[in-house]
């Protein structure tokens, strides 16, 4: 119902502006008072020292450890491979011009990791060791207790901590973003924040957005798998199902042109719900956002695509380069029945954190670009150079008005001798 949804955001941007204004005001005490009132938590420091991080982690078992290790390497690997592909440039122009960029690294960062009924350990990789291969200064870290046991979420601790997170808060929810972008309970303000969270994060994100940078504003988890008759409906409700469990609200739909798969969903879902563990949240996602599409050709399949504008996409026909070719929206692709979005999500390299509603559109996801300011700079070597660039300058500065402009452009060409132009 489009008018209960916009009625839902206007309390929600209203309940997060509030706080906000709250915490800007009341800083630290603010913050305390929401911690403990949503995640009934007020411990003597929201900072966990480093004594309590290795105490954390000890209680995580070795085979976690290295499974979170290999999955950092691959992430790790990835973003350093990306970011060798920036480099800082200086071209001369024209004689006597010289122009070029930089790419720097953002100072400081504040990176959220979501809790909940899913702690997103994997938001942890996505987001602290990016920045730490960005080059980022200082990296700040919060995730909200664990509700199951009050505490700190171990694993997601140890992600933080092997991720190179520099400080670790055990702090959620819209105090958590308010107080990195302020600098309350102990921290410096950041000049960025990351990471996905429910709609009060996204919102508080939004909120938040002129003070500090964002990576990009997260919706609810999207899936559009693109499939021929090479793909079997039982994997294709695996799939399906699979990223639905991630709320009640999650978009999940098949695009295909075969009509047996298209028949078969229905029944295989029911089949599949009997026995998922997380069918409470997939089933009512499945029956509120899903969708089969069924057309008549790979041209029409692209098309629709192109306007769905997924954040995932997986392409399970028997040539999924003519997708990976032809479509442009899209957040993260995965080819061929041997790779699913879950791979992505959690350990194959490429970033979870991706663009949804139709943002696809106008952005990619997070990678270890977002860190790093392209900043542009100018040096005129010659006196012809500066006098030749001046009487352009001064002249089309006249035409808009700009008289302050067309004066820094004259001094010049008088000083450095006027150019026949």
């Amino acid at each position: 119902n489009v008018e209960e949804s916009a009625v839902d955001q206007a309390q929600t941007r209203k309940i997060v502006e509030d706080i906000l204004l709250d915490v800007e005001k009341r800083r630290d005490t603010a913050v305390r008072e929401l911690s403990e009132k949503f995640d009934n938590w007020s411990p003597k420091s929201f900072r966990l020292s480093d004594s309590q991080i290795q105490k954390i982690i000890s209680k995580v078992s070795k085979k976690t450890i290295q499974d979170i290790k290999w999955a950092q390497a691959q992430i790790g690997r990835f973003a350093q491979i990306q970011k060798s592909t920036l480099h800082d440039i200086e071209i001369e122009t024209i004689p006597g011009v010289v122009l070029g960029h930089k790419n720097i690294p953002v100072k400081s960062v504040g990176c959220y990791v979501p809790g909940g009924r899913y702690p997103m350990v994997a938001s942890a990789h996505m987001s602290v060791l990016t920045a730490k291969v960005a080059g980022v200064g200082k990296i700040i870290a919060c995730t909200p207790p664990d509700p199951k046991t009050g505490g700190a979420p171990p694993e997601t601790v140890a992600a933080m901590y092997l991720g190179g997170a520099d400080e670790i808060y055990i702090l959620g929810g819209i105090q958590a973003m308010a107080a990195m972008a302020h600098g309350c309970v102990g921290m410096s303000e950041v000049d960025m924040i990351v990471g996905p969270g429910n709609q009060y994060v996204a919102e508080a994100k939004r909120q938040l957005f002129g003070k500090v940078g964002i990576d990009l504003l997260a919706g609810p988890t999207e899936t559009l798998v693109i499939a021929d008759e090479t793909m079997d409906v039982e994997m294709a409700v695996t799939d399906l199902l699979g990223q639905a469990e991630h709320g009640p609200n999650s978009p999940s739909i098949l695009l295909t042109n075969c009509e047996s798969l298209a028949i078969g969903i229905a029944d295989e879902v029911k089949k599949q719900l009997k026995t998922l563990p997380t069918a409470d949240l997939a089933s009512k996602s499945w029956e509120d956002y899903g969708e089969v599409i069924l057309t008549d050709s790979y041209e029409e399949m692209l098309k629709v695509a192109d306007e769905i504008a997924s954040e995932h996409v997986q392409i399970n026909t028997k040539n999924p380069d003519y997708f990976l070719n032809n479509m442009t929206n899209f957040g993260a692709m995965f080819l061929g029945n041997r790779t699913n979005v879950a791979y992505g999500d959690k350990v194959i390299g490429t970033n979870h954190t991706l663009p949804t509603k139709k943002a696809a559109r106008f952005t990619g996801g997070l990678w270890v670009g977002k860190f790093i300011k392209t900043c542009t700079y100018q040096r005129v070597t010659t006196d012809q150079a500066s006098a030749l660039v001046g009487s352009y300058c001064s002249r089309l500065c006249e035409i808009e008005g700009f008289m302050g402009h067309k004066r820094q452009a004259d001094i010049r060409v008088e000083r450095y001798g006027k150019e026949d132009v």
